[in-house]
């Protein structure tokens, strides 16, 4: 399962990129338990956002209708998955 991060950690792990770039990208991933992927990922979305992750993929919705949507189709594409096992299955 894909570990997720919440918005103040991904700003700060940011923070902490630039405040050790002489480090590198792949040890400041190392020293905070994260990937070098996830480390420029998260610090290009800092550039481009004014120094703000944006995390609504994440799972931290603006607003409650939001996170409903996505929690609905979520089950949408599980009710998917079973009925094509299904469909396999009775084959």
């Amino acid at each position: 399962m894909k570990k997720q991060y919440i918005k103040q950690f991904k700003e700060d792990a940011v923070r902490y990129y630039v405040d050790h770039k002489e480090l590198g990208l792949a040890a400041c991933a190392k020293n905070l338990g994260t990937s070098k992927t996830a480390l420029s990922t998260w610090t290009k979305e800092a550039i481009a956002h004014d120094g703000e992750v944006p995390t609504s993929r994440s799972g931290n919705y603006k607003t409650d209708e939001a996170k409903e949507n996505a929690k609905l189709r979520k089950e949408l594409r599980d009710a998917q998955d079973a009925l094509e096992i299904l469909k396999k299955a009775a084959i």
